[in-house]
């Protein structure tokens, strides 16, 4: 890791993002978060919006095209807690990057049924694309180094407080 990395104001992004999601749902959507980040964001964001029912969480373990490389990993399993047939959806993530982890996110979307529109909304947009994948909302979009990542955390407390680092 190199010394060198630059800290962006993630609460700032969250108040956007916040904003985008307004626009973006209407009155029956639902929240999926993809595991981890976008999990975080959705719980985060069905509290704040004070919306009914449970958001819903997505992993793309299954449908990733470097499955073999991968394997599972050990973070949350797909739960949707609501009928996905003709739901309005919001996909959300922390970093939109390549775009194969929201390929495999709508592909495991999908094995639970048919709904009637899916959104992604995403807090960082870092380009960089290998699919033809846009997000409907970004909270910002950034360019960064291919060797070069970005991290959504979670602070010592376990609260929804963000920190995104560009980090070598």
């Amino acid at each position: 890791m190199s010394a060198s990395h630059l800290v962006l104001d993630a609460e700032a992004l969250y108040r956007e993002l916040v904003q985008g999601v307004r626009l973006l749902r209407g009155p029956d959507t639902r929240l999926v978060g993809i595991t981890s980040g976008g999990a975080w964001l959705a719980a985060r964001l069905q509290a704040d919006l004070n919306l009914p029912g449970a958001h819903g969480v997505i992993s793309s373990a299954m449908h990733r095209d470097d499955f073999a490389q991968r394997g599972l990993s050990a973070r949350e399993p797909t739960r949707l807690p609501f009928d996905v047939n003709g739901a309005d959806i919001i996909v959300l993530d922390d970093v939109l990057f390549t775009g194969r982890t929201i390929r495999a996110v709508i592909n495991e979307l999908f094995d639970y049924g048919r709904p009637a529109s899916v959104k992604l909304a995403v807090l960082v947009d870092r380009g960089g694309r290998e699919l033809p994948i846009q997000a409907d909302y970004a909270a910002a979009r950034v360019t960064v180094a291919s060797r070069q990542s970005l991290a959504l955390l979670r602070d010592q407390s376990g609260g929804f407080t963000f920190q995104v680092e560009i980090v070598e």
